[in-house]
């Protein structure tokens, strides 16, 4: 299987540079050689910087491409996160390109440290979900990690997460339990999580042998509470979902839920504030 990261820049690069970049080829000799600093213009939590690196290698190979700040390092504003010594021409081409990866990872990145970080010193990790920029679904997740917080499934292929519209098309709680053993049976491997919206459907879904995960979503903190006090001996894991903000997500993962899955971490990231310096080094 090809790698998603590779053909995201592949296609990014396709996007931007086309059959070639007009401008550096009128306006910037073609020998004159160049060193480029991207610079964090705002505090910023570090992500990307394998993706960025390797549009300038794709865009040219000769060019020298030193990662200063790895992925997962704290900035504070002024510092230097990558620097590019070669063709002129060359670092110019790829430089939106690789801004534009940089940008959004270390936003996503970013955002999920101040999440992290908000929790407070509660036992739930907090999770990234499948709200992610089509193609980029593999940068983004290593984003979040860089962050400091955790991935949940990588898309629908390698976990079971039965929500309310599966629920609809079930047979009851006796077609959902049947369901369930088909999957312990044929995929013994993969993780099988139920959603609630409320606590009835806690109870019935904790009767169901060979289940992983409860999903709350949406419930208040004191039903999140007694559902995890009702789990407690079940040996099941609880994740809460929905509505989570940095103002509550130290309230909810409080409760005692093993995970809290936050959509805006990669959906709503704010793009960080990185610029490229150019210096000339000569021919």
């Amino acid at each position: 299987m090809p790698n998603p990261s590779i053909d995201a820049i592949a296609a990014a690069l396709a996007e931007d540079v086309g059959n070639g970049d007009l401008t550096s080829e009128f306006f910037v000799p073609p020998k004159l050689q160049g060193l480029g600093r991207i610079v964090a213009r705002e505090r910023a939590t570090v992500a990307g910087t394998e993706a960025a690196a390797e549009v300038f290698r794709r865009v040219d190979p000769k060019l020298h491409v030193a990662v200063l700040q790895p992925d997962g390092a704290a900035l504070m504003g002024g510092e230097t996160i990558i620097e590019i010594r070669g063709s002129a021409r060359s670092i110019l081409t790829a430089e939106r390109v690789a801004l534009n990866f940089l940008q959004r990872l270390c936003g996503v990145a970013t955002l999920t440290r101040q999440f992290v970080d908000a929790a407070g010193k509660s036992k739930a990790k907090i999770l990234d979900t499948r709200k992610t920029t089509p193609g980029l679904r593999t940068l983004e997740k290593a984003a979040v990690k860089a962050g400091g917080g955790a991935n949940h499934r990588s898309g629908l292929y390698d976990m079971v997460l039965v929500k309310d519209n599966h629920l609809m098309a079930s047979n009851g709680i006796a077609g959902l339990a049947a369901a369930v053993q088909r999957v312990r049976s044929e995929r013994p491997e993969v993780q099988v999580e139920l959603e609630a919206d409320h606590l009835e459907q806690v109870r019935a879904f904790l009767n169901i042998p060979g289940v992983d995960v409860i999903l709350l979503d949406n419930m208040k903190p004191t039903e999140m509470r007694e559902a995890v006090a009702l789990g407690k001996n079940k040996g099941l894991k609880f994740e809460a979902s929905g509505g989570v903000t940095l103002m509550n997500i130290r309230q909810i993962a409080a409760t005692g839920v093993d995970f809290v899955s936050v959509g805006v971490l990669t959906h709503s990231a704010r793009a960080i504030d990185l610029s490229l310096d150019l210096t000339h080094v000569g021919a």
